[in-house]
């Protein structure tokens, strides 16, 4: 499984929870999670490179789009 997270802009992995640290870490949520996570902060992307990264996120190997899922903490804005 692989999965994105996009995080705050003003996101400090030093300042989560001990427990939720594994997630950006890739090769620790990996190992515990057996999910392939990868991060970044609201804003690192244009919406446009944001598009293009998305794009070829969801195209497999073979060219076929898999499907994708956004979750949107509202609690958190």
């Amino acid at each position: 499984m692989d999965v994105v997270l996009i995080m705050a802009v003003d996101f400090k992995i030093e300042e989560c929870p001990r427990e939720a640290k594994t997630l950006f870490d890739h090769a620790d949520a990996d190992a515990k999670f057996g999910a392939s996570v990868f991060w970044l902060r609201e804003g690192m992307l244009s919406q446009e490179l944001m598009k293009d990264f998305f794009d070829v996120w969801q195209t497999r190997r073979d060219g076929k789009q898999r499907g994708m899922l956004e979750v949107i903490d509202h609690d958190s804005q």
